[in-house]
């Protein structure tokens, strides 16, 4: 391991790290490379927000189709994968060779194809031209290799498997199982390039209509300074305690995940300042690393971005938006929670100093309450928001509009004023050691809150598109660059106002061009894994995949989700956690949701999707090859692969909570009420610490061992408590399959009924299953309620119901449901004790290991020398 400086600051191999990995290391010194550099992404972000914007409609000019506008979307992002990132080690860095710019320009020409001959395109479907298939099979092969330069070679080399499959998978080398009839070249590359299946689906879409203007918003936050004003604010908040550096890092990489999709990115935004501090407390180089490692990875779990993966969730899932963050947010807080828990043991056990040695138990409860009262008021003020906004338009209709747009302006004009009463924050290290109080922190900054809250308003309460609502809030962010420090100026009574200004007007361009090169490695990434997601729509190698994870682990659900969780893992030592996500929720969930139903278990979609995820988020961390973890060793100075070990060690909790939401999918929120949603958090953020606890091996003192396993147990049954009571009394018990009409008829609204079909499927294998059968609005009968809700229609025969009808695309179709398939039963829940009698038992093993470490607690205290 690499010795350990006090002094150490990042040098500049950080910076090319970042460089190479985010936003393309080539500087050029020539005029012209400069000026490409500077002006190509300038006119992609305008170009973003133009077609985000109401101005097209408005003008009726540059009104494109989403077809169209993808293709421009990957030309921008091809050209500036050639430009931006140096092919090799040894290319040149600091000039673009003219090959580099024949290729950048021919694949830009041939990612655009679909805006500019469209009509032609359109006309000839599934009947390529000469012309058609050269385009597209010049544009894959530089589309792969812009995704190289941006992202390595492993996304590249899983696209390459894939499209070898789908020209070769009729050699008869390969096992019979696998072999399909293979494509012609005209055929896939129809498929892959010139129609919406391959590269320009919903991947492509997402990532031109939703996650580029969620990136710039991003982008355009941390050049206000909102990055280095939530470190300040954390460090301000924590720094005082124990391990306080370590506490601050995790909570200002959960504020940054606000506005940031990428862990690399965080760990560089708020590493760069807290890993030497951490160091300068006591912790070691690998820990230090680690902990922000942790914490940056957590911060892509955290809505409203998550890595962009949340948008691709709702087009994959069928679900809104908000469904996504509501199911997200649990999971993603226990999990912070539960990291500053790890620190603050870890500081316990290397008896770091800290001017306050508040009580662990004090202080979790502490952070809870803050952490309950910061959403009560958030979530409080949207909505009265909402309410204000709802009575304006009441009153005065169109004119609300105008009159909202000028209370915030006053609104955000005080903000300022209250600023620039105090000091701007300096960006330094130094710094981080001197800050003033928290509350002259805290002041400096609410003007940052105001389009974060606009956001948030506009998602969660407007119910806008993700797209316009973070247009709207991108346009508050150039309004708030533009003016907050002419305005502070003018209130400190400066005579610079005027030079402040053409510096805002800088600061927006500079914010505007990190957004695009931001998205690079982001776009390229998608429109590959479009590639990968046509082969598997092509070849039907998604469901010989779900026949090999199936034979490999027996058809046990518990093993098949192990089986997809190393998948996800080893995928995602390559891929870019979005392009990971869409590769293997793609392979993968509908195998989880059709095994589920077979072993009896009903899966919802969206529970396999955010089990996909995590996973994929993993791979960041995990050596051999985890980006995240050689992020922080380069500042830390710390041996990468350490870094990487420890950091997989604090997410433990991170990658025990995806198997526990598979099993009780209340910690997703599905199906749950506001109250029994406080209570779901508050267990399962009990449980978490205690999980936390446990493998720390720390819990008032250092833990013995049969502690630990106790707490160990006592943590699963608070997540599971049902695991215990299915030993004692069935979940369901049955009834015939006749009663299903009159069961639909008097269940209440919102319901579900619970059924097991046997019939063969299309493969001609039989299925024995459980599905949950969705019911339509009460008042019709059981058979319109069925079809309404679930899409599907049952006919009599010889006492028996079979599966007579199915609505296109309905519910009931998606499940995999097919004609002719016998009900042969109904499963209600049974009558028995409740699941949480369980608790009992477990929070007095609980108290007996306080008690005995309480005890060992005042011994200790009691010999200690005075």
């Amino acid at each position: 391991m690499a010795q350990v400086q006090e002094n150490d600051a990042p040098d500049s191999s950080l910076e090319d790290f970042v460089a190479d990995s985010d936003t393309g290391g080539r500087q050029p010194k020539d005029a012209f490379g400069r000026a490409a550099l500077w002006y190509i992404p300038l006119v992609w972000s305008l170009y973003q927000l133009w077609i985000a914007s109401p101005l097209p409609f408005i003008l009726r000019v540059g009104v494109w189709n989403d077809t169209q506008t993808r293709a421009i979307h990957l030309g921008f992002a091809v050209l500036l994968a050639f430009i931006a990132f140096p092919g090799l080690k040894g290319s040149p860095r600091h000039k673009i060779p003219i090959g580099t710019w024949a290729l950048a320009i021919v694949g830009a020409l041939a990612s655009s194809y679909l805006f500019y001959a469209y009509d032609g395109v359109a006309n000839r479907s599934g009947a390529p031209n000469t012309t058609d298939v050269v385009v597209a099979l010049v544009g894959i092969i530089l589309l792969m290799e812009a995704a190289r330069r941006s992202l390595g070679f492993p996304l590249m080399g899983v696209a390459l498997f894939f499209l070898a499959y789908v020209f070769f998978g009729s050699w008869s080398g390969l096992p019979e199982v696998v072999q399909w009839k293979g494509a012609s070249l005209n055929k896939a590359m129809s498929h892959m390039w010139l129609t919406t299946e391959g590269v320009f689906g919903v991947a492509l879409g997402v990532s031109s209509g939703f996650v580029f203007l969620f990136v710039l918003f991003g982008a355009l936050l941390n050049q206000a300074g909102a990055g280095n004003y939530f470190l300040k604010l954390a460090f301000a908040a924590l720094g005082h305690l124990r391990g306080g550096p370590a506490k601050a890092a995790v909570i200002a990489s959960a504020a940054t995940g606000l506005i940031s999709g990428s862990s690399i990115a965080n760990v560089v935004t708020t590493g760069t300042f807290t890993i030497p501090l951490m160091k300068r407390v006591g912790f070691p180089a690998t820990k230090a690393g680690a902990v922000e490692v942790s914490s940056s990875i957590n911060g892509v779990l955290t809505p409203p971005v998550m890595g962009a993966v949340a948008f691709l969730m709702t087009e994959y899932v069928g679900i809104s938006y908000v469904e996504v963050v509501k199911t997200a947010i649990v999971p993603a807080a226990i999990s912070y929670v539960a990291l500053v828990y790890i620190v603050h043991l870890e500081a316990l056990k290397m008896n770091m100093p800290g001017t306050s040695r508040m009580h662990p138990v004090k202080f979790m409860l502490g952070a809870i309450f803050i952490i309950a009262i910061s959403i009560v008021i958030a979530g409080g003020t949207l909505f009265l928001c909402g309410f204000i906004v709802d009575t304006l338009q009441s009153a005065v209709g169109g004119a609300s509009t105008w009159i909202i747009v000028l209370v915030m302006a006053i609104a955000y004009i005080a903000a300022v004023r209250f600023a620039a009463k105090g000091p701007d924050l300096e960006m330094s290290l130094e710094s981080m050691e001197h800050l003033p109080p928290t509350r002259e922190i805290f002041k400096t900054g609410i003007h940052y809150l105001m389009p974060i809250l606009l956001l948030m308003y506009l998602l969660m309460i407007e119910r806008k598109s993700p797209g316009l609502s973070a247009f709207w809030s991108t346009m508050a962010m150039l309004v708030i660059l533009a003016t907050q420090n002419p305005l502070k100026a003018f209130f400190r009574g400066q005579s610079d106002v005027m030079e402040q200004l053409k510096a805002g007007f800088a600061d927006i361009a500079e914010g505007l061009i990190v957004g695009a090169r931001n998205m690079i490695g982001l776009a390229a990434a998608m429109g590959v894994a479009g590639i990968i997601v046509g082969a598997v729509t092509l070849t039907g190698i998604g469901q010989v995949m779900a026949e090999f994870v199936e034979f490999l682990s027996g058809g046990n659900l518990l093993a098949m989700l192990f089986f997809v969780a190393l998948i996800s893992i080893i995928l995602g030592m390559g891929l870019p956690t979005t392009a990971n996500y869409i590769v293997v929720s793609s392979l993968m969930a509908g195998v989880v949701v059709e095994l589920g139903a077979q072993n009896g278990l009903i899966v919802p979609l969206v529970a396999v999707h955010m089990f996909v995820f995590y996973f994929g988020i993993m791979a960041d961390v995990t050596p051999p090859v985890g980006l995240a973890s050689f992020a922080a060793a380069a500042i830390s100075k710390g041996d990468p692969l350490r870094t990487g070990f420890q950091a997989f060690f604090y997410s433990i909790r991170t990658a025990l909570l995806p198997f526990l939401f598979i099993f009780n999918t209340d910690l997703l929120l599905i199906d749950v009420g506001p109250y029994r949603a406080v209570f779901i958090f508050i267990v399962a953020l009990i449980a978490m610490l205690l999980f936390a606890a446990g493998t720390m091996n720390y819990f008032m003192v250092k833990s013995k061992i049969w502690e630990s396993i106790i707490l160990l147990l006592v943590a699963f049954t608070l997540f599971q408590p049902g695991f215990f009571l299915d030993r004692l009394q069935p979940e369901f018990e049955t009834v015939a399959g006749a009663e299903i009409f009159d069961r639909a008829q008097a269940a209440p609204d919102n319901a579900s009924l619970r059924v097991r079909l046997v019939g063969e499927n299309l493969n001609g294998d039989m299925v024995d299953a459980r599905y949950l059968l969705p019911l339509g609005e009460s008042g019709a009968d059981g058979t319109g309620r069925l079809f309404d809700g679930a899409g599907i229609e049952f006919r009599e025969e010889d006492g028996k119901l079979f599966v007579d009808n199915l609505n296109f695309g309905g519910p009931s179709e998606q499940l995999g449901i097919d004609f002719d398939w016998e009900l042969v039963e109904l499963e209600i829940p049974a009558d028995r004790m409740p699941k949480e009698i369980f608790y009992i038992p477990a929070l007095l093993l609980l108290g007996f290991v306080y008690l005995l470490q309480m005890g060992r607690k005042r011994k200790q205290t009691e010999g200690a020398p005075a």
